[in-house]
């Protein structure tokens, strides 16, 4: 619940991006301001400048930024302040948890020593001291065996316990504001609204301020008690957000509003065809060698699952972590070895190697979950977005590539000259 007090405010902040294509305006003159225990989102869509404003907020902006404005955390500019004045503030009084736990977590330390150190560093504790405090927060936070897991390390823990981990590191200093950046995106729904909830529920004993950074209107409409519309750099609309809800003013929050799904669909034409389909697909994963010469340990992942898709058809496979909906997906585009009958359209594909499979990727293709580990560092949007042309297309020109990537961009909504 708000106090009226504010603990961050944030006056004309803008943030500037150095390219080789020239500076690059990614938050334009913005102002907003955070009460203590409240909750606030800041929504928009992918490239609207709201993680760059609160990356800005905590001077974490990448080698080729620069913010400028005041960003003032209880009378200090934050955007002013030395480095060993800043750390006294960024970890330790405003947290921030991020999108993939996994870009967050050092996968060669365990979670014990990842959490004892930020609470040695900020508040002079003991080892000793610092490892009961660790324990403290991975129960509060709802880790299961929380002693069992200061030992683990974070890739033997599953999404929803390692964001879990990130909260109770990000917890440790008892921080007056918790920035949240698209926290739960990468995690099952059921998961989710898990992660969601403990936030809450957090909120509530410890008083602390939550900034939502989202696309997910469900979340907002939920949890917010404010609410921030940003677009194209700009703040366009804000306000308590079961008004904002109620009676939008403007054009782009409208358009947001009317964008949410409505749960209504089309069914495919009767006679559509099968355009892929998997009959008792089973995927099998040797997950260690057998006790004393023994056979192999063996998992399970799919067992005898059977789906069909037609043409014009959207369906669903939901079910938590582990429940084998990814690897299904995997073994129906021939990504992972299976058995059973998988057939994309008159193909039969059960059996394919890649060089068979390779003049059908054009019309099999996959969207990962975290698009971090799927685009290169080292490449260009550009080369990233042409690389399948260059494969499967070699005879086209250069030219012919560059409109056909523009248009791509186009069409999810990214401008192909920023």
């Amino acid at each position: 619940m708000a106090s009226g007090e504010k603990i961050l405010e944030v006056k004309d902040l803008r943030v500037r991006f150095r390219t080789l294509d020239g500076v690059i305006e990614a938050v334009k003159g913005i102002n907003i301001h955070v009460e203590a225990g409240e909750t606030v989102a800041v929504v928009g869509e992918s490239g609207s400048g709201k993680s760059q404003t609160m990356m800005a907020a905590m001077n974490l902006l990448a080698s080729n930024g620069e913010a400028s404005g005041v960003v003032d955390y209880r009378g200090r500019n934050l955007l002013t302040l030395s480095k060993s004045e800043l750390n006294k503030v960024r970890g330790r009084k405003i947290s921030m948890i991020f999108q993939e736990p996994m870009t967050s977590l050092d996968p060669l330390y365990s979670i014990g020593s990842q959490l004892i150190e930020p609470i040695r560093h900020h508040r002079g504790l003991s080892v000793p001291e610092a490892h009961k405090e660790a324990l403290r927060l991975l129960k509060l936070v709802q880790i299961p065996d929380p002693e069992r897991r200061m030992k683990s390390y974070p890739h033997e823990m599953s999404g929803g316990q390692r964001q879990r981990v990130m909260i109770a590191m990000a917890l440790a200093n008892d921080p007056d504001i918790l920035i949240a950046d698209e926290p739960t995106t990468a995690l099952d729904v059921t998961i989710q609204a898990q992660i969601l909830m403990l936030l809450a529920e957090l909120q509530r004993k410890l008083g602390m301020a939550i900034v939502f950074i989202t696309h997910d209107l469900g979340i907002v409409r939920r949890f917010a008690d404010r609410v921030y519309v940003m677009r194209s750099g700009e703040v366009v609309e804000e306000g308590e957000a079961e008004a904002l809800f109620a009676n939008p003013q403007h054009s782009y929050t409208q358009m947001l509003l009317a964008a949410e799904p409505t749960g209504s669909k089309s069914a495919p034409a009767p006679n559509a065809p099968v355009l892929l389909e998997g009959r008792n697909v089973e995927v099998t994963f040797r997950i260690g060698g057998g006790f004393l010469g023994g056979p192999p340990l063996m998992l399970r992942a799919v067992d005898h699952i059977s789906v069909r898709l037609k043409e014009n058809q959207t369906i669903g496979i939901v079910g938590e972590s582990g429940s084998g909906k990814s690897t299904l997906g995997r073994a129906l585009l021939r990504l992972l070895p299976s058995d059973g009958v998988i057939r994309f359209g008159e193909h039969d594909i059960s059996s394919a190697d890649r060089q068979a499979m390779r003049p059908l990727r054009r019309e099999l293709q996959l969207v990962f979950q975290d698009p971090f580990g799927s685009l290169s560092p080292r490449m260009t949007i550009g080369q990233v977005v042409t690389e399948g042309l260059l494969v499967h297309e070699p005879d086209i020109s250069a030219k012919e590539r560059d409109q056909r990537a523009i248009a791509a961009l186009k069409e999810v909504g990214l401008d192909p000259d920023t």
